[in-house]
């Protein structure tokens, strides 16, 4: 199984996309300040999960919810 999560930083007020096989380990990382990307945002806190059975599915997602049609499905479905 592979999950697609978004992750909010209320420090930052901003998201961030990404794609794992274990979220609340990936967080972890996330938190440590280990993921240069999202290091000067920390603490981040997981706001939605989505489960596919393939890393290609969960990548193709992925690239979605990080194009500009993506943060519209964003912000319809999820209120981002």
């Amino acid at each position: 199984m592979y999950f697609v999560y978004i992750l909010y930083s209320e420090k930052g007020a901003c998201y961030y996309v990404g794609m794992s096989k274990n979220v609340s380990q990936r967080l972890k990382t996330h938190n440590k300040g280990q993921v240069r990307s999202t290091k000067p945002y920390v603490p981040w806190r997981v706001i939605h999960t989505e489960t596919y059975a393939t890393q290609a599915t969960a990548r193709e997602r992925e690239k979605y919810l990080k194009s500009a049609a993506g943060r519209r499905w964003r912000k319809k479905h999820l209120g981002m």
